[in-house]
């Protein structure tokens, strides 16, 4: 089993609506492909700078091949909706993790 993890930096003006989008749009639409499986969102709380909050949003998924897929088919154009909501004032940078244990 892999995580799919993406850690959000988010300008603390835009928070509050990048938390409802990420709630009620991202991840509702990325549980309908069902590729992606448990999701948890976690606010960061080290590494905090003044004027912004951080964010990480893991997901489980079988192999780096179904990932490969999903972000051809849903994840690029998820990011695209991203950059349009919120220009520069949120940046994700993805991570792909194998469970160890």
């Amino acid at each position: 089993m892999l995580l799919y993890n993406t850690t959000y930096h988010v300008e603390e003006e835009v928070e509050k609506n990048f938390l409802i989008w990420l709630n009620e749009a991202y991840i509702a639409e990325v549980e309908k492909n069902g590729v992606l499986h448990n999701p948890r969102l976690c606010r960061i709380l080290s590494h905090l700078e003044e004027g912004s909050a951080s964010f990480s949003l893991q997901w489980e998924v079988e192999d780096s091949t179904e990932l490969h897929h999903w972000h051809m088919q849903q994840g690029a154009k998820l990011n695209e909706q991203l950059l349009a909501v919120f220009k520069d004032k949120v940046i994700g940078i993805p991570t792909l993790m194998e469970v160890i244990r």
